[in-house]
């Protein structure tokens, strides 16, 4: 994705099923549980790159020793800054007392983050500060230890104004309109009224309250929680949690939209949002990592028992396409085969847009997480090539000769690496008056490979959102080479819709599809319809949420997805460019096609899987209506 566009967060959790010098015998280090968090969560760097955070619950601890444990940093250093300041501890130890690190109750009395249970978050700041206090995990603390509470998630609620007006009305005071503080405060709402529940429950059963703080901790019911705190709750999320006691839980979305796997054996118990890094870090086959169900939560007991517990009904499965175009690691198996097949997918469109001129075409992709799509698009072209080769051979008959043959064997798709992002220059962008021309310059080029006035420039990209970076750079930088025409394929489809799930994309009017479509209808003289469905839309404002009906479908419906594929080349042609400029699109059938698992297509055709997902698009349209340059929710 050429366009910067931060996205979901990522989760890292690790259970440890044995005591710590069970590792340490087995392993030589107490450091097991902070290497293995540490490898989860370098492995999902690309979920974030903000801020990064840490917490550590230690189990059975003497009254008055610290048992949570907790790091966070902002900064795309974040996760090493944490993991330095926590090995520091060991290395001090090293220094001083090297015979300690091999004693697991002092340890474990004396030293943080050797505790069994490790809760890691990265985060892009999608919406608010990027300061320390915006960092997950949270924690709500208390003097009982089954009170407390430590959250983290790869989530975003669209009903936060309806949530915070529960928690007044149940009588609390939140310091904050936000979700993760409302989140938070919900689990938290519920884990107290399960104490009490249970403390009243013990106490007329005659025990003593040392007695009973023991009782609630082996008897608290953390599905009861969950199902009560997220009754109201919309939105996409995976959210992980621990007790003070030891109990943890991680619960995702009934739709499936935000990606949760597992895994376990007689040693652990691991938790992530990427299925490749479990089986990186734990060296596991696929199969061995297993997907958390939607609507279902999997509850891990102190005592080390675990499953899973539905919670909320599950809902038909639309897990998040953008995941699997750009988002995820493309390591993970089913994510490579589905990216080749975008790719190859687009292989008619694009031998028709340059003539089926494999010899006067050179063939490339921008940026590197469109190498895997790019593969499967040469990899079609190669079967094209090869079919047309083997027709005009036949062709030939007994008459073939060697000039000939030579001729037709020497056609091949021309595969180079033609644009490269210079990332230092990105930290001199900070002046608007030079910015333009400073972007024009953050990617460079490769000079020499491409024929002036006679080839064809084919570049791939994942996805073409606001095209920003397409018009004020790239095809600029690409016309010097002197192509007489340029074409950009996105391995997505046209994006039309905000999210409302945890990607930074709210601002419809940010989206280079909805500025097309805008354009055509007062190209023909249909833009009074923008008028008819604001009102339509403020209309819809007072309703319930499941009552709303997504307006900004309208505004698409009079055109093909050509015609505005046709308007978005038009409005991304820079001016002065001589080449001529296409742009070519996945097809919403293409990429279900690609990922039939995955069917989270929101962006591309506005079927959003929850009903905030309608407030969301309706309130969004509003706001570029009347001018407000906000976010939806």
């Amino acid at each position: 994705m050429s366009d910067a566009i931060k996205h979901e967060c990522g989760i890292a959790m690790v259970r440890l099923l044995k005591p710590l010098d069970y590792y340490i015998k087995k392993y030589g280090t107490a450091l097991y549980g902070v290497n293995k968090m540490y490898l989860l969560m370098e492995k999902q760097h690309n979920r974030g790159q903000d801020g990064a955070g840490v917490a550590n619950i230690k189990f059975d601890v003497a009254p008055g020793t610290r048992y949570i444990s907790r790091n966070r940093a902002v900064g795309s250093g974040a996760i090493k800054e944490i993991f330095g300041k926590i090995n520091s501890k060991f290395e001090d130890l090293h220094k001083k007392n090297s015979d300690k690190l091999k004693d697991a109750a002092w340890l474990k009395k004396n030293v943080a983050y050797t505790g069994e249970l490790f809760l890691g978050h990265l985060r892009y700041g999608t919406y608010g500060g990027n300061s320390i206090e915006n960092c997950h995990p949270f924690l709500r603390q208390n003097n009982w230890m089954t009170r407390n509470l430590v959250v983290a998630g790869n989530f975003n609620l669209t009903n936060v104004d309806e949530l915070f007006d529960q928690l007044v009305e149940l009588g609390q005071h939140p310091k904050e309109k936000a979700d993760t503080v409302t989140v938070m405060e919900k689990i938290g709402h519920f884990l107290d009224e399960e104490n009490e529940r249970l403390f009243q429950q013990f106490k007329k059963e005659g025990h003593g309250n040392e007695e009973i703080s023991h009782l609630i901790a082996k008897h608290i019911d953390v599905p009861r929680i969950l199902k009560a705190a997220s009754k109201k709750w919309d939105g996409g999320y995976a959210m992980a949690g621990l007790f003070g006691h030891g109990d943890a839980f991680v619960l995702r979305d009934p739709s499936g939209i935000r990606p949760t796997y597992y895994y376990s054996d007689e040693e652990v118990v691991v938790v992530t949002s990427e299925r490749p890094v479990i089986q990186t870090a734990f060296n596991v086959p696929l199969e061995k990592v297993k997907e958390l169900t939607p609507g279902h939560a999997l509850v891990i007991k102190k005592d080390g028992t675990f499953g899973e517990h539905e919670i909320l009904t599950p809902l038909k499965k639309t897990p998040c396409s953008f995941e699997r175009i750009y988002f995820s690691r493309g390591s993970d198996a089913d994510i490579y085969r589905e990216r080749q097949k975008l790719g190859s997918q687009l292989t008619p469109a694009v031998l028709r847009s340059v003539d089926y001129d494999l010899k006067n075409t050179v063939f490339s992709y921008i940026p590197n997480t469109a190498e895997v799509a790019f593969g499967g698009l040469i990899e079609g072209l190669h079967h094209y090539n090869n079919t047309v080769k083997r027709h005009k051979i036949l062709q030939m008959g007994s008459k073939v000769s060697d000039p000939e043959l030579s001729e037709i064997l020497s056609v091949h798709p021309r595969i180079e690496k033609i644009a490269i992002k210079d990332a230092k220059l990105r930290t001199f962008i900070t002046q608007d008056a030079q910015r333009d021309d400073m972007v024009a310059h953050v990617y460079d080029t490769t000079y020499g490979v491409v024929k002036a006035g006679e080839d064809n420039l084919v570049v791939l990209d994942d996805s073409i959102v606001r095209g920003t970076t397409l018009k004020q750079s790239i095809l600029k930088i690409l016309d010097r080479l002197g192509p007489k025409k340029i074409v950009i394929v996105s391995s997505a489809p046209q994006i039309r819709y905000p999210d409302c799930y945890g990607i930074d994309m709210a601002k419809l009017g940010d989206f280079i599809a909805f500025q097309a479509a805008v354009q055509l209808l007062k190209d023909n003289f249909k833009e009074n319809l923008l008028d008819e469905l604001y009102e339509k839309a403020k209309a819809q404002v007072g309703l319930p949420k499941e009552e709303m009906v997504n307006v900004v479908k309208e505004i698409y419906e009079p055109f093909t997805a050509e015609q505005i594929s046709a308007k978005i080349s038009e409005l991304l042609r820079p001016e002065g460019v001589n080449a001529e400029v296409e742009i070519i699109y996945q097809t919403i059938e293409g990429l279900h096609n690609a990922c039939p698992d995955n069917q989270g297509d929101w962006y591309f055709t506005g079927n959003y899987p929850t009903a905030g997902g309608n407030k969301v698009v309706n309130k969004s349209f509003i706001n570029y209506m009347e001018g407000k340059n906000v976010r939806a929710y």
